[in-house]
């Protein structure tokens, strides 16, 4: 099978295979870059040429309107010597801790493909991994932390959810669904070999459980 890195256009240098192939090393390095990345994707779609145009008129102006917001109000309190270092601080910071929170939960799980037939409890549980470490873990998240929980209840208040694990875990271990929940650590180590396998061997190591026995040779 070819690499999943040989098909992404950037990945041609060799500067970009080298990456691609230990993107899970030097993963926690390439975390601040990823809020960059995010601004870059909303222009990309709202300007793309499968955007229809009447959301494009919509949706550009707003675009505008946030960008010129986040950077001119750095400029408008401070000298541009020192805006700039902070708008490259502040985005640094916030894709480390955003992409910090969200990549411990999905990150090396099973997946399945969107036309699969899996009922809603096992498409949650089954590609989730909650991360434990009490109520500061809980608090530093956002609550991601109990992302299993998330999942199934996406409108309940994240106080809640602490109370509704305990009772989500018991139903799957009385109906023989795998529940994962680990620590921080493990969890960033899991992703971490997700990552250098797939760069490496191009395959992912994980398919769902589920999936396999429905369907042999997926």
């Amino acid at each position: 099978m070819t690499p999943v890195w040989r098909s992404r256009p950037w990945c041609r240098t060799r500067l970009g295979r080298a990456v691609a192939r230990h993107q899970g090393t030097l993963f926690f390095v390439m975390l601040p870059l990823s809020t960059l990345k995010l601004h870059v994707d909303a222009i990309t779609a709202v300007f793309g040429r499968t955007t229809p145009l009447l959301r494009r008129a919509v949706e550009a102006p707003l675009l505008a309107l946030r960008l010129a917001g986040f950077a001119g109000g750095a400029f408008v309190v401070l000298p541009p010597q020192k805006a700039l270092p902070y708008l490259a601080v502040e985005l640094a910071v916030s894709g480390f801790y955003l992409r910090a929170c969200f990549a411990p939960n999905h990150i090396g799980m099973p997946m399945a493909g969107a036309d699969t037939s899996l009922d809603f409890l096992r498409r949650q549980v089954l590609m989730s991994r909650n991360v434990r470490g009490g109520r500061w873990t809980d608090l530093a998240m956002g609550g991601l932390g109990l992302q299993i929980e998330h999942h199934l209840f996406p409108a309940m208040p994240g106080p809640s959810l602490r109370l509704a694990a305990p009772l989500v875990r018991d139903f799957c271990d009385r109906h023989g669904v795998p529940y994962a929940q680990t620590g921080l650590l493990s969890a960033y180590g899991s992703v971490v070999r997700h990552l250098n396998h797939v760069g490496f061997r191009g395959s992912p190591r994980f398919v769902c459980p589920v999936v396999t026995a429905l369907r042999p040779g997926w």
